[in-house]
């Protein structure tokens, strides 16, 4: 079943600096939503606590709830790795790893948490996980060459495809087309509408037009001001948010008069 998320009133921090504050707000199964706003408003923070990706960092903490259907992941006794392989995350550089052959890169994931599999099984998971990505047509012929080997944008289906092959129910995006040319955004925006019909996607996007494209629910993020933690204006239907936004803060980033 695809995971629905719910923050209620998450504090993000970095060391003693609240980074992020009282950021509430509902996910649906099987959707997009896009996170927008200025730089250093605390989009991507927000992205990194849903997988506990943030803690990561040394002295970061988060405070409040983030359920995923109706479990608090940041409970007691909840292993975090557990948590990373229910939601998965695609960066925003694409990261394959360099000394891997394109097989290897989508597998890599599985191996770490299943140990040994059958030769059958990995294969099985490697054509799944690039169809998947929408690449096995393009690569199937040269598995055993390095991943590095690909285009930018074939890198980042393919880290898309890693992603995937562990089964995870959450697909988290931190501005993934950011590094890419128009043709392997379109790509990769097409791949995040087919992906909507078995996962929940969360997406961080300085492009308020692909956000406007790829999405049925937008968060606008933005800064309480100098020095003070970003928040979370408002969520709401990404048709609504371009066109009628409740917030004039919204109003204002949407038609550039800041930001």
């Amino acid at each position: 079943m695809a995971k629905r998320i719910d923050a209620k009133n998450l504090n993000i921090y970095y060391g003693k600096f609240l980074a992020v504050s009282e950021v509430t707000f509902t996910i649906a199964p099987r959707s997009v939503t896009a996170f927008i706003g200025p730089s250093g408003c605390g989009k991507s923070t927000v992205l990194r606590t849903i997988n506990r990706m943030h803690e990561v960092i040394s002295g970061a903490t988060v405070e409040g709830d983030l359920l995923l259907d109706g479990e608090n992941i940041y409970g007691a006794g909840i292993d975090p790795v557990d948590v990373r392989r229910t939601i998965g995350m695609v960066f925003q550089r694409p990261n394959p790893f360099p000394t891997m052959s394109i097989y290897d890169n989508v597998v890599a994931g599985l191996k770490l948490q299943s140990g040994r599999l059958r030769k059958s099984e990995l294969d099985e998971t490697v054509e799944r996980s690039l169809r998947g990505a929408n690449l096995w047509e393009e690569v199937k012929s040269r598995l055993a060459k390095p991943g590095a080997g690909l285009s930018g944008g074939q890198q980042q289906r393919l880290c898309i495809a890693r992603a995937i092959a562990v089964e995870p129910q959450v697909l988290l995006m931190d501005e993934p087309c950011s590094a890419l040319d128009p043709i392997s955004t379109l790509a990769i925006e097409d791949l995040i509408q087919t992906l909507k019909e078995k996962y929940t996607i969360v997406i961080v996007t300085h492009n308020m037009q692909q956000a406007a494209r790829v999405s049925e629910r937008t968060a606008f993020f933005n800064l309480a001001g100098v020095g003070k933690p970003g928040q979370l204006v408002e969520i709401d239907d990404t048709q609504k948010i371009f066109t009628n936004p409740t917030d004039q803060r919204t109003e204002d980033y949407i038609s550039g008069r800041f930001g």
